[in-house]
């Protein structure tokens, strides 16, 4: 994983306060990464109203732009007086998700940070549409950034070793790879999580099944860490830092980032479906959720969903 470009979604509705862009800086200052801050706005009063015609809709949308680029300016300054190299761009259109997809493809950037929302009840990160759009489809890194105090101490990557799918195989490698970089790179303490949950003794009905249970519990845990075990061998991770969680994912994955102080957690989507219905799993969705830190999603290589 590189941090060469870094791409920041500007949200217009959030004024000066912007975590992915506080995020972007700290990132930028210890990669020399550039960053591009993109802004894409829409108001369907400037789209087909009764009060513009063509050429003052036209109008209308280009002052607003350049209003939107001023003030993109103006986040950028810091930034530049800082020595970072910072481009803006303002666009007009809708979804916001398509237009992010489509700068991503023209620019090509190694990660996109994009601000994620904490829930003031349940104190965990919440998804609009939008957000769920880019983990299921933007094919570089996405950072959701998560208001809040920032450490930038502790980085964990959560992998599933137990598979039959060489796609899989394959993104967990990514996830090792890629924090191992941002441990070397941005000099953040890294841990690596698997987490797995054999079938309750409660589901389990057979007479003959329930006397065997321990065993099955033993083999399952013995298949799980074998395979975390293989996963790892080629990384020089020191054991204390390896850690087989026993337990449902969306539970015990978010238990230990809040024990542990996590303040990113790396995780692989794999989306499932057609574009239009595309899910990353149930499992992951929930774990994604439930998190109260940084996301950072990272997607197969040549992803073409």
């Amino acid at each position: 994983m590189e941090f060469h470009q870094l791409l920041v979604v500007i949200d217009p509705t959030s004024g000066d306060s912007q975590p992915s862009l506080e995020r972007a800086t700290w990132l930028a200052q210890r990669s020399n990464a550039a960053v591009e801050l993109l802004l894409c706005e829409y108001n369907s009063a400037l789209d087909g109203g009764y009060f513009f015609d063509g050429p003052a809709q036209h109008k209308a949308r280009e002052s607003l732009l350049q209003n939107r680029t001023k003030w993109l300016e103006k986040l950028a300054q810091p930034l530049r007086d800082a020595g970072i190299t910072v481009t803006t761009e303002a666009r007009w259109g809708k979804p916001l998700h398509t237009m992010v997809l489509q700068r991503v493809e023209e620019l090509k950037p190694d990660l996109v940070l994009r601000d994620a929302h904490s829930h003031s009840l349940l104190q965990r990160l919440f998804f609009n549409n939008t957000s769920w759009q880019l983990i299921r489809h933007c094919p570089a890194p996405l950072w959701l950034v998560r208001d809040g105090e920032w450490k930038g101490e502790r980085v964990c990557a959560a992998v599933d070793p137990v598979h039959s799918a060489d796609t899989t195989a394959a993104l967990d490698h990514l996830l090792v790879q890629a924090t191992r970089r941002i441990e070397q790179d941005l000099g953040m303490q890294a841990d690596y999580i698997h987490s797995y949950a054999p079938l309750p003794r409660t589901m389990v009905f057979d007479s003959e099944l329930v006397a065997a249970y321990d065993q099955y519990v033993e083999r399952s845990a013995k298949q799980h860490r074998d395979a975390f075990e293989k996963l790892m061998v080629d990384y020089p991770v020191e054991k204390a830092h390896r850690h087989l969680l026993e337990g449902f994912p969306e539970e015990s994955i978010p238990n230990f980032v809040k024990e542990r102080g996590v303040d990113l957690l790396v995780m692989g989507a794999i989306s499932r479906g057609n574009l239009e219905n595309a899910l990353i799993g149930n499992t992951a969705e929930r774990v994604l959720e439930a998190v109260q830190t940084d996301l950072l999603v990272i997607k197969p290589s040549r992803s073409k969903s």
